[in-house]
C-alpha cells in the first residue's frame, strides 16, 4: 500500500502527518514546493558499514553481487519504494546503478550503464517517476585517489572527463532535469605536493568542456556544483557556498552553474544548517538541496534524515522567497543509522524527513503571510531607506560625507538586535 496523508493527529509511523501532496500553500501544491527525491546510493547501496565495522543490513532484493541481474533487482526495489512513498524524483551516481568494469575498461562500464539506462527508462515510463539528476562517481575507484578534475596525472583527468561525457548522455536519455558535480577528492591533503592554482584551473577547464558538450548536443540540464569543505580530502576546493560562487565568478562560469546545497556539508564548514541555502539563494545561485543533516558532536558527514522542524522552516523560507526550487528539488541524501536494520526503517526515515520539510513549509508560509518578522527586519534596516543610508546602497556616498555626518550627529544611538524576541516569535509558529 502507498503511504497516505492522515493528518497531524495520526500516530501511524507509515503515514504522513504534515505532507499532503496536492494541498496548496501560497498558490502552489506542496509537492511542487518540495519536489522530494530519493537518492540511490545510501538507500539501495548502503548496508551499514563504517570504518570500524562491517555491513549490518541484508536486503532481500540484493544478493550483493556485481551482476546486471542484481543491479536490475535493486532498481526494481527502488521504484517500488519511490511509488509507495509518492515521491516523484530520484537521483543516482553512475556506479550506483551499474557495475564498473573490474578491468577499468570504459567501454565495458559504458555498456553496463547503457543497459541499466534502458531498464531505468522503462521503470520511469511505467511509474511516472522522473530523474532529478545524475552524477559521476569520481571518488571511489583508486584511479581517483588524487582527484578527478584536479588530478596531477592528465591520464586520470581524461578518464574522469570520459565518465562525465557518458553521464551527460545517460542523464539526457533519462530526462534528468539537472546534473551534479561533487568534487569529493577535488582538493588536497598537503600543500607540499600540490599546485593549488594549477589544479583549480584544470577544474574550470573541465567545466568548460562539459558546457561545450552540453550545448553542442542540445542538452538542457541545469549544472549544479555541490560544496563541501573536507572529507575525504583534508581541504576541498568548493569549500562552501561563498567559496564556490567566488570560483564560478572568477572563471566566468556563473551563468552556467548553480549550487546543490547539502546542509550536512554546510555544518562541516562551520556554518548553521540553513546558512548556505540562504546565501546561495540571496545571490541567485540556489539550484537544489540535498536534504540531510549531521550530528553536531561528530566531525564527519553522517548524512542523517533531517528531523528539525525549525531548521526546515528556515530553509523553506529561503525557497519560498525565491519562488521554489524547480528544476531542482529536495533530495534525501540520507542513510538510516547502522543500527536501523529493518526494511521499514527506510520508509520511516523518508516519511519523517518529508513530514519535517512539509511542516517547515507550512511554518515558513505562515511567517510570510503574517509578515511580523519581515516588518521587524525591515524596520531594523530602515536607516538605509533614505539619507546617507540610501546613498550607501546607491554607491554615491563618500568618506568625506560620512565624516561630516558624524561631526554633525555625534555618537550613534545603540539599537538592540532583539535576537531573543525573534526566537520567541519563531517559536509561536512551531
Amino acid at each position: 500500500p502507498k503511504v497516505t496523508y492522515m493528518g497531524p493527529e495520526s500516530t501511524d509511523p507509515l503515514s504522513y502527518r504534515w505532507y499532503n501532496a496536492e494541498e496548496e500553500i501560497m498558490g502552489k501544491k506542496m509537492k511542487d514546493w518540495l519536489r522530494f527525491s530519493v537518492c540511490f546510493w545510501h538507500t539501495f547501496c548502503g548496508k551499514g558499514q563504517d570504518p570500524f565495522g562491517a555491513a549490518t543490513m541484508k536486503r532481500h532484493y540484493d544478493d550483493e553481487s556485481d551482476s546486471m541481474e542484481n543491479a536490475k533487482r535493486k532498481a526494481d526495489a527502488a521504484f517500488e519504494l519511490f511509488t509507495k512513498l509518492g515521491v516523484e524524483y530520484y537521483t543516482f551516481h553512475d556506479r550506483d546503478v551499474a557495475p564498473e568494469s573490474p578491468t577499468g575498461s570504459i567501454e565495458e562500464s559504458n555498456r553496463a550503464l547503457d543497459e541499466m539506462a534502458d531498464h531505468l527508462k522503462a521503470l520511469q515510463d511505467k511509474t511516472g517517476v522522473k530523474l532529478l539528476w545524475a552524477t559521476q562517481n569520481l571518488f571511489s575507484n583508486p584511479r581517483y585517489m588524487n582527484g578527478g578534475f584536479t588530478n596531477p596525472d592528465a591520464h586520470a583527468l581524461a578518464y574522469a572527463c570520459a565518465q562525465v561525457k557518458k553521464v551527460l548522455d545517460v542523464n539526457h536519455k533519462l530526462g534528468g532535469a539537472n546534473l551534479v558535480f561533487w568534487g569529493g577528492r577535488e582538493g588536497y591533503q598537503s600543500v607540499l605536493n600540490t599546485d593549488i592554482k594549477r589544479e583549480i584551473d584544470h577544474m574550470a577547464a573541465v567545466f568548460r568542456m562539459a558546457i561545450k558538450y552540453k550545448e553542442e548536443n542540445g542538452m538542457t540540464p541545469q549544472f549544479l556544483i555541490e560544496p563541501k569543505p573536507r572529507e575525504p580530502t583534508k581541504h576541498q576546493y568548493d569549500y562552501d557556498a561563498q567559496t564556490t560562487i567566488a570560483f564560478l565568478k572568477t572563471y566566468g562560469l556563473d551563468d552556467h552553474f548553480k549550487l546543490n546545497i547539502e546542509p550536512n556539508h554546510t555544518t562541516l564548514a562551520g556554518h548553521d544548517f540553513e546558512h548556505d541555502i540562504i546565501v546561495a539563494s540571496k545571490y541567485g545561485m540556489l539550484g537544489s538541496v540535498d536534504s540531510n543533516t549531521g550530528d553536531p558532536l561528530l566531525g564527519w558527514d553522517t548524512d542523517q534524515f533531517p528531523m528539525d522542524v525549525k531548521k526546515a522552516a528556515l530553509a523553506m523560507g529561503a525557497i519560498i522567497d525565491q519562488g521554489g526550487l524547480a528544476p531542482g528539488g529536495l533530495n534525501f541524501d540520507c542513510k538510516v543509522r547502522r543500527e536501523s536494520t529493518d526494511d521499514a526503517d527506510l520508509f520511516i526515515g523518508h516519511i519523517g524527513a518529508m513530514d519535517t520539510f512539509a511542516r517547515g513549509l507550512r511554518i515558513a508560509a505562515k511567517i510570510r503571510e503574517d509578515g511580523v518578522m519581515a516588518d521587524m527586519v525591515k524596520k531594523r534596516y530602515s536607516s538605509f531607506d533614505d539619507g546617507i543610508g540610501k546613498k550607501v546602497e546607491e554607491g554615491t556616498l563618500t568618506l568625506e560625507e560620512c565624516e561630516e555626518y558624524v561631526k554633525k550627529h555625534g555618537e550613534p544611538e545603540k539599537r538592540s538586535g532583539q535576537q531573543e524576541l525573534y526566537e520567541m516569535i519563531l517559536n509561536r509558529y512551531v
